[in-house]
């Protein structure tokens, strides 16, 4: 259930979205039977499909197909995890990473998972504001921690191709429960996704 290299793509599906993006080119004012456009929109039908299969998947599957008892109860923090995902305004990308660490509370999770988590609500049309909770409720709900934190530092092409047009502007968003609203716990976690180890 992780986000795959290579998918098997629906043929009534890409027929249908690569005949809208035939057209899409053609009211652009291209020619979309010229050389270099012959086979885009196929391909864009495709790239959409692979950039959006996290609507197929369930992450809670995930994490509950990877849970052990264990008596630990410290921080577990997995940091920089890349993400990908389009904003869901002007289906344009956004990019970056996110930070997240629980405390169990007998239970632990296969450190992959969390990554993949991520991969499965960034695979859809979404806001970071919302991607943020996504990925700290779906943890808390199936690992019942102390506390979960997310962090995700992201840039976004919206802001980036168009509009303000501000090329190194960031965007920051996080989310927390449990034992991570204390002062003292948040600052640790915010500490060590800013610290540079080894």
């Amino acid at each position: 259930m992780s986000i795959k290299k290579s998918i098997e793509y629906n043929k009534e599906r890409t027929e249908y979205i690569s005949e809208k993006f035939e057209n899409i080119i053609q009211k652009l004012g291209e020619d979309p039977t010229r050389e270099g456009l012959l086979k885009t929109p196929e391909r864009a039908a495709k790239a959409m499909q692979y950039l959006t299969q996290g609507y197929e998947q369930d992450p809670a599957e995930v994490l509950r197909s990877a849970l052990f008892q264990e008596d630990y109860s410290e921080m577990v923090l997995v940091k920089d995890i890349e993400l990908y995902s389009l904003c869901e305004h002007h289906i344009l990308p956004f990019f970056g990473k996110a930070h997240i660490a629980y405390i169990p509370n007998g239970t632990i999770v296969g450190l992959s998972k969390l990554p993949r988590v991520v991969d499965i609500f960034s695979r859809r049309l979404q806001v970071q504001e919302r991607l943020t909770h996504q990925i700290l409720n779906c943890i808390q709900d199936n690992l019942n921690p102390q506390g979960v934190a997310v962090v995700i530092e992201a840039q976004h092409m919206c802001m980036m191709m168009r509009g303000v047009e501000k090329q190194n502007s960031r965007t920051t968003t996080s989310a927390f429960t449990g034992v991570f609203e204390e002062v003292e716990t948040r600052s640790e976690f915010l500490n060590l996704i800013s610290s540079k180890l080894g």
